[in-house]
């Protein structure tokens, strides 16, 4: 899988879903999991030639784990070669989630803390939205993760604006199935999960589950996510697509 080939779904996806406009300085959340550098390789990528001018930087939340200085120093050197400033935000998350709190499910808590540092640090730097790495097979995860433990017909929806930190987050790799990133990154710096919930969460659980549905119906995924965007059957963007064309 080549950059190019990321590149088209990804540009469909922004521009169905106007995820930039003119001027925008955008933050790519970088955990430095395969995810996150495939989106910032796509939007590395798609800079030199999208015909609206954005600016864009790479910021990473440290957490506080033991973080392997030899993949950092390779992430490092992947940001140069693109031309992107990585900035590093340190914090006590990790302490706070498996010290403090002692949190059995610590996923969902982790998220919002990671999202609200990850805020923070795009602001104190001016830019005005972030990249996440949120890919198909997360789209589908998600809402059958709301769907079984929340009991709602719900998952995120492409662009976000939230209002208490005035930040938009888009996510250009919706329209991305998981297998294609998996190929692309195969040779890319991988900074690994030192996480102690890592494949024992909820989600993990979903996906499994996923998978084997795929072995009877092996193109579930694909009517699954059909079903979530395609704005000829009912949707849950529905009401994201009608805000966009009022706006418009």
């Amino acid at each position: 899988m080549t950059l190019q080939q990321l590149l088209s779904p990804a540009r469909r996806a922004i521009e169905q879903y106007d995820m930039i406009k003119e001027g925008d300085k955008i933050a790519v959340g970088l955990s430095g999991g395969k995810d996150s550098i495939a989106l910032l390789c796509i939007m590395a990528g798609l800079k030199r030639f999208y015909p609206k001018h954005f600016d864009l930087c790479a910021i990473t939340i440290d957490m506080g784990f033991d973080y392997d200085e030899k993949e950092k120093q390779e992430i490092k050197e992947l940001c140069d070669s693109l031309g992107v400033e990585w900035i590093i935000e340190k914090t006590d998350i990790a302490q706070i989630l498996f010290e403090e709190r002692k949190e059995s499910n610590p996923c969902s808590l982790c998220s919002k803390m990671r999202r609200g540092a990850l805020c923070t640090v795009s602001q104190k730097y001016g830019y005005n939205k972030i990249a996440l790495g949120h890919h198909a097979d997360d789209l589908i995860e998600t809402f059958f993760l709301s769907m079984f433990y929340e009991g709602r017909l719900s998952t995120f929806a492409p662009v976000t604006y939230m209002s208490r930190t005035d930040m938009w987050v888009i996510r250009p790799m919706i329209l991305l199935e998981e297998k294609d990133i998996i190929s692309f990154t195969k040779d890319k710096p991988i900074l690994h999960n030192p996480c102690p919930a890592d494949k024992t969460t909820q989600r993990e659980y979903i996906k499994n589950l996923l998978n084997e549905i795929k072995k009877d119906i092996p193109f579930a995924k694909k009517r699954i996510h059909g079903a979530i965007t395609s704005p000829d059957r009912y949707n849950l963007f529905d009401k994201f697509l009608k805000d966009l064309k009022k706006d418009d």
